[in-house]
């Protein structure tokens, strides 16, 4: 008993939960650091040279820029605010900019998740314990890309919901116009959050609907706040993501990514679960928790239970949507486990500081010893992209244009921007038919001796694992004029 007795008085120890805090921000960091996540992501090239060409041009694009086959083609850099602030990092720091950008946004949701957990149920170690299980079920993996902005968006919009939710009082959802201000500017899918505001509006809707008709259930909780202003705060969160540069019309892009195919078929993220792996058993087991949780409570939330299956139909549905299932299930596991009358005292300043002070000592230690410095970066670029492709080139010049593959379609943008791409990893801009094609091509179909982009090609940069890159060495139309390790060049004949 006195053993329980000093354990409890030990977690329960300030300097203990503030070592705890620093420890999870200080683990998340150091697995950006080991991955390298930040400068192995393909799209991070392409979101990169998009916010140097808006410095340059003092402007957004509304065309393809950057590549030479849909140059013309309406286009949206929808996610242009994150590519901004993306390009600025490199000016400053170079590729080390790139991968504290990458590992600044990764922290910043594991960070958000905690403090919507911490504030939610008001307990410390269940916070830290399910930041630590949902970050493991899906944070790392997904490459850091302005998707972790709606994440961090998505964790702040729901505590926000819930807390008002609790207390009757709709002063919190205030913030939400500013929230979604930022959230449309620096990602698309804004559109789950306001699907979550959405729902939470239909729902207050619905309740008080079958109060006046006398019909609402005494399991169900009441609902708890005015439903005018719940309208009024959504109609202002509406408005507030057609407040960028380009308005209303940011919802284009929206409706182009629903009723495209071809990225659900050819990329694995965008897949349902397979269970292969233990980060998707831990993904079950949160949600199994928070439908349990919720469950468990005396009144069931009508809300969180309604946004808890549209997140499992979502994640088990598509892999890449493993956040929205987890971040909700923390939300509902933290709401359900508030105590009723004492809760974990918060940090103040001070020691949030520290925190922060230590974790940023014990990164740059953790950093010297993975190499995540110019120099080791440097290295896993160029293990990853055709650095020394692109080199060769540089000082070999040949007329273009260039053709592609797919995966290096980001980088050859960033790195080559005097041969513009065949392709890229944009595929709104190019379309499911274009990127069918060119994976079709990558697999050397026999469609590519005739494919016209090829032939016009006076340069072709290609994976040497890809099927193109087998053949084309016996195509008397190109020459191999360079080829390492991991790439061939051609030159046309």
């Amino acid at each position: 008993m006195n053993l329980q007795q000093d354990l409890l008085g030990l977690l329960g120890f300030r300097p203990v939960r503030l070592a705890a805090l620093m420890i999870l921000i200080v683990g998340i960091g150091s697995a950006c650091f080991v991955t390298k996540y930040s400068v192995r992501d393909p799209d991070v090239w392409w979101h990169l040279a998009v916010g140097q060409w808006i410095v340059q041009h003092h402007a957004v694009p509304h065309t393809g820029i950057l590549s030479r086959t849909t140059a013309d083609s309406p286009w949206m850099a929808y996610s242009w605010a994150y590519e901004l602030l993306l390009s600025r990092s490199y000016a400053w720091f170079g590729f080390l900019g790139v991968g504290l950008y990458g590992t600044a946004v990764t922290t910043a949701v594991t960070v958000a998740i905690f403090w919507m957990a911490w504030r939610l149920s008001g307990r410390f170690w269940l916070a830290w314990f399910l930041t630590i299980s949902a970050s493991f079920a899906f944070l790392f993996n997904i490459m850091p890309r302005p998707l972790f902005v709606t994440m961090t968006l998505f964790a702040i919009t729901l505590t926000l919901l819930l807390e008002a939710n609790r207390t009757g009082s709709a002063r919190s959802l205030y913030w939400l116009p500013l929230v979604f201000f930022v959230w449309a500017n620096c990602h698309v899918q804004f559109i789950n959050g306001l699907l979550a505001l959405g729902l939470f509006a239909g729902v207050n809707a619905t309740q008080r609907l079958a109060i006046t008709l006398q019909t609402y259930p005494d399991s169900l909780a009441l609902p708890t706040l005015p439903l005018r202003t719940i309208f009024i705060v959504l109609a202002c969160a509406v408005a507030a993501t057609c407040l960028g540069p380009y308005t209303f019309h940011v919802y284009g892009a929206v409706f182009g990514y629903a009723s495209s195919k071809i990225i659900y078929s050819l990329l694995v993220e965008m897949q349902a679960l397979t269970f292969l792996g233990p980060s998707h058993f831990v993904e079950l087991f949160l949600a199994a928790g928070a439908f349990l949780a919720l469950g468990w409570r005396k009144k069931l939330e009508p809300f969180q239970l309604l946004l808890l299956t549209t997140g499992s139909l979502l994640a088990f549905h598509m892999a890449r949507d493993a956040w929205f299932l987890c971040i909700t299930a923390v939300a509902a596991i933290a709401d359900s486990m508030r105590p009723v009358e004492q809760r974990d005292s918060r940090f103040n300043l001070r020691e949030l500081a520290g925190v922060g002070l230590a974790a940023f000592v014990l990164l740059f230690l953790v950093a010297r010893n993975t190499g995540f410095d110019p120099r080791g970066l440097d290295r896993t670029i160029t293990s990853e992209y055709p650095v020394d492709a692109v080199n060769y080139v540089r000082t070999h010049p040949v007329p273009g244009p260039l053709y592609n593959n797919f995966n290096w379609g980001g980088f050859l943008i960033f790195y080559m921007p005097q041969y513009p791409v065949v392709i890229d990893g944009r595929t709104d801009l190019y379309g499911d038919d274009l990127v069918s094609h060119f994976y079709a091509i990558e697999t050397a179909d026999p469609s590519y001796e005739t494919d016209p982009r090829l032939n016009d090609s006076g340069v072709v940069l290609l994976m040497n694992k890809l099927g193109l890159a087998q053949i084309l060495p016996l195509d008397p139309r190109f020459r191999v004029i360079y080829r390492d390790e991991i790439a061939t060049v051609f030159a046309h004949n």
